[in-house]
Order: C-alpha cells, then sequence, then structure tokens
C-alpha cells in the first residue's frame, strides 16, 4: 500500500492484505483495532464487559459495492467482527474512508477475488454468515462463468461456516436468480432456510441500501435466498 494512499484515510485504515491476515489472523488483527480504541477513550473500562476474541462472531459481506449494508450492519452490532471483500481498488478506498469517519472499529477490508480470500482465510469454520448483496449478474451467456455464485465457491462457503452458520443471497437478476437456486440447492451441506420457497420476495427486518429501495419502487423483483449448514456428525 503505498503510503500517499495510506495517508487519504481519515483515520485507521482498515484495509488489510492477504499477507497481514495469513500472517497474524483475523483474531489478532481485530484484537489491534480495538486496543487501538480503547486507548483513546477514558479510562476505566470494564474490562469483563468486553467479549473475548475466541468467542465473537466474524461475518463476511462479499462485494459491499457502496457500503450502505456493511456500515449499517456494523454499527447495529458492535460485538460482531465484520470482514468486507471487494474487488475494486477503488471501492476498497472509499470504503475505508467511511469506515474511517465513523470510527468502526469492528470492520476490516480486503481487496482481493472472493472466491480465492474465501479459499485461503476462512477455511474452516471461520465464519458465522456470508452476505452476497446483489453481484454482478454477468448477464451474457459468455461471462456467466465469472458470477459469484458457483458450485466451487458454495462448497468453500458450507466449509467455511460454523455450525448454524448461514450463507445469504441477494440478486435482482431473474437469470442469475435461477442459477443460484439450482446451486444452492445442490450443496448437500447447506439446506434452505426458506423452504418450501426457494427465496423470498422480500425479508422483513433486513436493512435496504438505496439500491434496493429504488428497484423495488419501480417493481423490479428482488430475491432473496438464504442457506444455512446442516448439523455436523462426528464419525467415529
Amino acid at each position: 500500500m503505498s503510503r500517499s494512499l495510506k495517508y487519504e484515510i481519515p483515520g485507521d485504515d482498515p484495509r488489510l492484505s492477504l499477507t497481514d491476515v495469513a500472517a497474524l489472523g483475523w483474531d489478532e488483527l481485530f484484537a489491534k483495532t480495538r486496543q487501538t480504541g480503547e486507548n483513546r477513550l477514558a479510562e476505566g473500562i470494564d474490562a469483563s464487559s468486553r467479549i473475548s476474541e475466541s468467542r465473537r462472531r466474524r461475518v463476511l459481506e462479499i462485494g459491499f459495492g457502496r457500503g450502505e449494508f456493511l456500515l449499517a450492519m456494523a454499527d447495529r452490532m458492535p460485538e460482531v467482527d465484520f470482514v468486507g471483500i471487494e474487488i475494486s481498488f477503488k471501492r476498497t478506498l472509499k470504503m475505508a474512508r467511511k469506515v474511517a469517519r465513523a470510527e468502526l472499529r469492528n470492520i476490516r477490508l480486503l481487496e482481493a477475488r472472493a472466491e480465492v480470500a474465501l479459499k485461503q482465510l476462512f477455511l474452516p469454520l471461520g465464519l458465522s454468515e456470508i452476505w452476497v448483496n446483489f453481484s454482478d449478474p454477468w448477464p451474457k451467456v459468455r461471462h456467466s462463468h465469472r458470477r459469484v455464485i458457483q458450485a466451487n465457491f458454495v462448497a468453500d462457503a458450507a466449509l467455511a461456516l460454523e455450525e448454524g452458520g448461514a450463507l445469504y443471497v441477494a440478486t435482482d437478476d431473474v437469470r442469475y436468480a435461477h442459477q443460484i437456486d439450482t446451486v444452492l440447492a445442490a450443496e448437500s451441506r447447506l439446506f434452505n432456510q426458506y423452504h418450501p420457497w426457494p427465496y423470498l420476495a422480500s425479508v422483513p427486518g433486513r436493512f435496504e441500501t438505496g439500491y434496493e429501495e429504488q428497484w423495488r419502487s419501480v417493481g423490479r423483483p428482488l430475491h432473496f435466498f438464504a442457506y444455512a449448514t446442516t448439523p455436523r456428525i462426528d464419525l467415529p
């Protein structure tokens, strides 16, 4: 990371590299971030009120875009650690500025390919939830292999989720929704939380981004999938 880019962040830089995580691990990286924030607060924090690193839930959003959803979730749940992955350098930089301004110390960001980061940094049982919100549907047939939701990705997601963890996927593209339904239903380690329906058109209590509100206002169909891990059985 260049020095000039680092100085463009108005506060602590939440961005990480794959090398950072591989070397130190998520627990230590998040702990350092929180410690930095606590050192700026008045003394007298009750240590017993802190949640130990080993007990904190970890949630991943893949393709955070403008960051509205990730920022809202992290603000609502300060006891949860959030990781955002984005392939775009500019979006990651813009999001880093937003996180720093909001002084949210439970968000870390990665500029990386989702399938690579998931396999290298979160297997096995490293996540409570994975969110894939309105990823690029790549509507042309010759580009469909670039879609995030593919069989190999979902298989890795199932391995990365702890028991009782869940994968949430949303799309506004009908053809992509059909592929998502087929791929998720074929993964034996996940079960549909919305059964007998393959997906819902709206989810009560879900934070809606500006894009979602706009699409809904013009009658664009939305598809929300939720798949949880099946109970794991320890074989003798």
